[in-house]
């Protein structure tokens, strides 16, 4: 009954401080602004091009990620996207020091204002719910910040295979409402593993680093709504983020307090969300657009990708992959063939000044604002996204 009691308790309450301090504070650079009134000083008084669409990363590192989220975000920029950076609080002061440095004294993330970084950030623990708070917190900032079409979260150790340009270019046709969310309601032995068991998040309450606990005491599985499972990695809609975050009906709540004593919560409460929504069942296209290789059986860790990997890389035409180990040589490789960026510089795109021998992408050019220079690779995602989306068996693959 005590333990009942404890679980209770705990829930309700870690869901309540969630719910009140979602608001919270960025480090610099950091302000409540409009993007294009703030780049409007950088842009040739008769230029009004936009972009056609703009994408919310949030881009999760934890101890000795540093060097790896640096590279990544110089890779994945754009300026007309946003970035929220979330540095595990567990990482040493440096980590945090050395990347809220990188990010304040670049010049272009300096003048275009679209970086951030988490400045309360949170302990997050492997295969506990704080990486779904976490997400959901970051959601919430970039919601009240700034608009945007599509959130993407990614980790330190993802990288894309497409430049940005060829990303808005392939969504442009995109209906808005799509969230990416690979999802299946065969748990298989999840059900026992996952469903069943119940764990405490240390991270929750505590600013000390430790694995979970787990609960000797298991439970039933639910009646009321349908379990779901799948990728942790997801392409959410601005609608499905808000319904997440605001909540009109209580679904996302109620699930919320379920998935904070749920084994590796991040893959199965979005998921769960989505395919128990009357509103957004039909949404959802069963895809993370991420290419992925598991481990031998049972397959719940990703392999590291390496040279050997990179022409089933390039034949998935997808937009990401995960995961690489910091500065193998196939990200490269990557940059070289792929997204055109040399030296260290910014991927291709259209935005940007491109000189030297080279011509790499290494600065901001003001009157290209709105101007996108895809390659053949966006043409390739877009017709994956076009069969994916407009198919027939589009629907036979939702929630099933």
């Amino acid at each position: 009954m005590a333990i009942k009691l404890f679980m209770f308790s705990f829930m309700l309450t870690s869901t309540l401080f969630f719910l009140l301090f979602i608001p919270t504070k960025l480090t610099k650079p950091t302000s409540t602004f409009n993007p294009h009134n703030n780049y409007s000083n950088y842009i040739t008084k008769t230029s009004n091009k936009t972009y056609p669409l703009s994408f919310a990363y949030l881009i999760s590192a934890s101890k000795g990620d540093s060097e790896k989220l640096k590279r990544l975000l110089r890779v994945l920029y754009h300026p007309g996207n946003y970035y929220l950076i979330h540095m595990d609080y567990g990482a040493p002061e440096s980590e945090h020091r050395d990347v809220a440095e990188y990010i304040e004294n670049d010049h272009v993330f300096g003048e275009v204002k679209n970086v951030w970084v988490v400045g309360k950030s949170n302990l997050v623990t492997y295969r506990g719910p704080t990486m779904l708070s976490t997400t959901l917190h970051a959601v919430a900032i970039l919601l009240r910040s700034c608009q945007w079409d599509w959130f993407i979260n990614l980790s330190a150790s993802d990288y894309p295979l497409v430049t940005q340009d060829d990303l808005i270019h392939a969504f442009s046709k995109v209906p808005r409402h799509i969230n990416f969310i690979q999802h299946s309601s065969n748990l298989g032995w999840k059900l026992n593993k996952r469903g069943r068991p119940m764990i405490i998040d240390p991270g929750l309450y505590s600013l000390n680093k430790s694995e979970i606990w787990w609960v000797n005491k298991q439970r039933t599985l639910p009646t009321s709504f349908k379990l779901y499972t799948g990728s942790a990695w997801t392409i959410l809609s601005r609608s499905f983020s808000e319904y997440c975050i605001i909540g009109w009906e209580n679904l996302p709540r109620i699930l919320l307090l379920y998935y904070t004593n749920f084994v590796s919560s991040p893959e199965g409460y979005f998921q769960t969300v989505i395919c128990n929504s009357k509103g957004y069942k039909n949404t959802a296209a069963n895809n993370d657009l991420h290419y992925i290789t598991w481990d031998n059986p049972p397959k719940q860790h990703p392999r590291s990708l390496g040279l050997k990997d990179y022409r089933k890389i390039v034949s998935s035409n997808r937009p990401f992959a995960r995961k690489f180990k910091r500065n193998d040589p196939v990200l490269d490789k990557i940059d070289r063939e792929l997204l055109k960026r040399h030296h260290g510089q910014f991927s291709f795109g259209g935005w940007c000044s491109q000189g030297g021998r080279h011509k790499a992408c290494s600065g901001l050019k003001s009157e290209n604002y709105g101007v996108l220079n895809p390659s053949l690779a966006s043409i390739r995602l877009k017709t994956q996204l076009n069969k994916m989306i407009f198919s027939k068996s589009f629907h036979k693959q939702q929630c099933k």
